[in-house]
C-alpha cells in the first residue's frame, strides 16, 4: 500500500511548521519575567490541550455521522479521533505538571481545570475498553458512538472550567480577576505557530491511522478468505 503523494506534501508539511515552531520557542520567544524558562512549556501545553481536543471533537461529530448513515468509515474517523485526543491529552497534563512545579511549587494540585482534564482522559480511555468488551462489530460502534456523543460533555466543561469555577490555573485571554498571561507580540507569533504546527500534526497522525485501519481491514478479509 504506497504511500498518496497528499500524504507525503502533509508529512514535509508538518515536520516544517513543527521545527519551524520549535525553533521559534526556543530561539526567538521572550522570557517571561516572572516564570522564566519554564513558561516555555506553555505553547507546547495549550497546542497539545488544543489537538487533544480537536480529536474528541472529531471522534464527536463521526460518531454523529456514524449513528445518521451507519456507515463503518464514520466509526474509523471516530477512533482515530478519540486514540490522538488521548495521547496529546496526556502530554497536556504531563507538561503541565512540568510548568506547575516551579511555578506553583508541587507537580499537582486538584485545581478544577486539572481535575476536569483528568476526568476528561480517563472517559476517552474508557472508550476503548468499550470496544473491547463488545464483540458484536455493529453493537460495537453503535455503543462506542453514543459514548463517544455523551463523553463530549466533559470537553466544554473542562475547557470552560476555569471561568465557571474558582481556578489557580491562568487563562489565556483576559478576562475577570483570573491569573491571566501576558503575551509580548513575540509571543502570539510564538503561540499561533505551535498551534498551526501541532493542527497539521493531528491532520497527518489522523490521516496514518485511518490507513491502519484500512490495512487492518484487508488483513481480516484476507483472514476470512482463508478460513473459507
Amino acid at each position: 500500500m504506497s504511500k498518496p503523494l497528499g500524504l507525503k506534501v502533509l508529512d514535509g508539511l508538518t515536520l516544517l511548521f513543527l521545527g519551524t515552531a520549535a525553533g521559534l520557542v526556543f530561539f526567538y520567544a521572550p522570557l517571561e519575567a516572572q516564570m522564566g524558562a519554564v513558561q516555555k512549556v506553555f505553547y507546547f501545553h495549550v497546542a497539545a490541550g488544543w489537538t487533544g481536543m480537536l480529536g474528541f471533537l472529531v471522534a464527536a461529530v463521526s460518531s454523529a455521522l456514524y449513528l445518521l448513515r451507519r456507515d463503518p468509515r464514520w466509526d474509523c474517523f471516530s477512533v482515530a479521533g478519540v486514540e490522538i485526543g488521548l495521547v496529546f491529552m496526556l502530554i497536556n497534563i504531563v507538561s503541565g505538571s512540568i510548568w506547575a512545579y516551579p511555578t506553583w511549587n508541587t507537580w499537582w494540585t486538584w485545581d478544577v481545570r486539572l481535575t476536569t482534564a483528568t476526568i476528561m482522559e480517563l472517559i476517552y480511555l474508557a472508550y476503548g475498553i468499550l470496544r473491547q468488551g463488545v464483540e458484536d462489530a455493529d453493537r460495537r460502534r453503535r455503543f462506542a458512538a453514543v459514548y463517544a456523543l455523551l463523553g463530549f460533555v466533559s470537553v466544554p466543561i473542562t475547557f470552560f472550567s476555569i471561568r465557571l469555577f474558582n481556578s489557580i490555573h491562568p487563562v489565556v485571554i483576559r478576562g475577570g480577576d483570573m491569573p491571566v498571561i501576558s503575551f509580548t507580540p513575540a509571543m502570539q507569533v510564538v503561540f499561533f505557530a505551535s498551534l498551526l504546527a501541532f493542527s497539521f500534526v493531528f491532520a497527518d497522525l489522523f490521516w496514518r491511522r485511518l490507513r491502519l485501519a484500512q490495512l487492518a481491514e484487508r488483513v481480516e478479509a484476507l483472514k476470512m478468505r482463508m478460513e473459507e
